[in-house]
């Protein structure tokens, strides 16, 4: 299986030199991104029509980030030559170049010219520097020599996710802090949060092949990774890239400022002891991040052995995920107590779960048709949901699927299984950004309502006697809160929080310590909502549009 940011046909190092040199032209911000506007004035040059251009930009920014990286300025040239060469532009045209010779750069009329008043400024900079004057070189010469070198420019906003963090810290998070929504719901985000590669969490019973399936796709074990039929995972691990194979302990990988997980530090010690990062070189890893997690356990004896709170790190892990599979044994098909806790915690994430019922290929047709159906009205039962839940039936494994037990028409309905699934999988890297606004858009939604609702508790509390006892009774009669809260705002009831889980965290609080309501706060994320987010997406949309 393999995971591409952008369709690269074969180029070689040469032409990546000049690509590299075109690429610092063109970025005239200097920060290592192709935003529209740079990409209107530079692709000009191809002399190619407008519709061609934009099938260009719609092909190459295949993960709609709004801008391009230096790969994908590489496919964009690609696809350039491509159309003047007379070829029909499709999202697979690349693919299919592989084979053949490795293209050439293609024709832009002016650029040589460019180059040549480029390399001019840099030479005449270097020889006045040497002679006392100092004078700096164009931005778009020499930007990329080292990191150290490397310009950033924090008040450009040159991307999707750019403009999400500054609407983050300047609109949504005040609020976010004068309500205290980070206590009772997610912690506050940060810019590792924004920038993190998609993740993937893998969820289900011991012995269901979480771990197997995680080394399926990477068709490796990666460190630390342990399989057998009894509960060999005990700790939460997370799969990701690295420049070599090694293990970084939980307490470690929490405080690292670059990666997402800085949140799991309110789960305390004893969650940390059960958590580990397994990093090694993989071009799957460049782009997914896989989270495999302990077995859930069956009976109610077993989820009180948990030193820490299982069933909160699974909800923390759901909001930062971007799909979350949930793996079914044919010979496992009961949902315990704890597992049911753990499907009722993914709430409000519904879109990112697939379900997968792996090993399918242990039991012949008939048997399979059976647990399917089994597995299907267990499901109807905990999901609570009238609508059907996709299945993926297939046997995740690098072993040949057992033809003789479910015959050849088994066989091919495997591998259609598996093969949709595995396109659900691929999708992900391109749907990132799509995702990233969704999950920033259900926060400040989340958000607005729990300030909707503190405001209205710390309304209702007296201002001298009887603090105490009101604050009780609140606490006890949360539901009619919730529901005053819902008819003078107009808030549909599926947004709303779970009640039990926000009186828990509310009997840690004094009421009349809470902010009273701030139209102003609630004003300044509407505007959000209704005008800087949909400006933002319209600014780094295709700009051939």
């Amino acid at each position: 299986m393999e995971i591409a940011t952008g369709p690269i046909s074969s180029c070689s190092k040469e032409h990546q030199k000049i690509y590299q040199e075109w690429f610092n032209i063109a970025d005239s911000d200097g920060d290592g991104r192709i935003t529209g506007n740079d990409a209107t004035k530079f692709f000009a040059m191809s002399n190619l029509s407008r519709p061609e251009l934009k099938l260009v930009w719609a092909i190459a920014d295949s993960r709609r980030q709004g801008y391009l990286g230096f790969k994908e300025f590489i496919a964009a040239m690609q696809l350039i030559c491509l159309a003047q060469a007379g070829h029909e532009l499709t999202p697979d045209v690349l693919k299919t170049t592989v084979d053949m010779e490795p293209l050439k750069p293609p024709l832009m009329e002016g650029l040589d010219a460019l180059l040549v008043k480029t390399s001019r400024l840099a030479i005449n900079g270097e020889s006045k520097a040497n002679g006392n004057t100092p004078l700096q070189p164009p931005p778009s010469v020499n930007k990329f020599t080292s990191k150290s070198t490397k310009k950033t420019y924090h008040n450009a906003v040159t991307s999707i996710v750019d403009g999400l963090k500054r609407l983050y810290v300047e609109k949504l998070k005040p609020l976010e802090l004068a309500y205290r929504f980070n206590d009772f719901a997610s912690p506050s985000l940060t810019s590792s949060d924004f920038d993190a590669k998609p993740m993937v969490m893998l969820l289900g019973q011991y012995s269901t092949g979480k771990t197997t399936f995680i080394k399926h796709l990477l068709k490796c074990d990666y460190p630390g990774a342990h399989i057998g039929p009894e509960p060999t995972t005990d700790r939460f691990v997370v799969v990701m890239s690295g420049d070599d194979e090694r293990s970084i302990p939980g307490n470690t990988i929490a405080v690292h400022a670059e990666m997402p997980f800085n949140g799991l530090t309110t789960f305390g010690g004893a969650f940390l002891s059960k958590f580990e990062c397994s990093q090694m070189p993989h071009p799957l890893l460049e782009h997914i991040t896989f989270v495999d997690t302990p077995g859930v356990l069956s009976g109610e004896k077993q989820r009180t052995q948990r030193s820490y709170d299982f069933t909160g790190v699974i909800s923390w892990f759901a909001a930062k995920c971007d799909l979350i599979l949930l793996l079914f044994d044919p010979h496992k098909l009961d949902i315990s107590d704890e597992f049911k806790r753990i499907i009722s915690s993914l709430r409000g994430h519904d879109d990112k779960i697939r379900v997968v019922l792996n090993k399918a290929d242990q039991v012949d047709t008939q048997q399979l048709m059976r647990v399917y159906g089994a597995l299907m009205w267990s499901l109807g039962k905990v999901l609570n949901t009238p609508e059907v839940v996709r299945v993926y039936i297939g046997s995740f494994n690098d072993k040949p699927v057992n033809e003789a037990a479910v015959g050849p028409i088994g066989k091919d309905l495997f591998e259609k299984e598996q093969d949709d699934l595995l396109m659900d999988l691929m999708d992900i890297p391109k749907k990132a950004c799509d995702r990233r606004i969704n999950e920033f858009v259900k926060r400040a939604r989340a958000a607005k309502i729990h300030a909707y609702i503190i405001s209205q508790l710390k309304k209702e509390m007296p201002t001298m006697m009887g603090k105490a006892k009101t604050q009780q009774r609140l606490i006890d009669n949360l539901e009619n809160v919730f529901a005053k809260v819902q008819r003078e705002f107009h808030l549909p009831a599926g947004d709303f929080p779970d009640v039990e889980h926000f009186r828990e965290v509310l009997n840690g609080y004094s009421i009349d310590k809470f902010e009273k309501l701030k139209p102003k706060m609630i004003q300044t994320v509407d505007d959000m909502l209704g005008y800087d987010i949909p400006e933002l997406l319209k600014n780094f949309r295709n700009p051939y549009d």
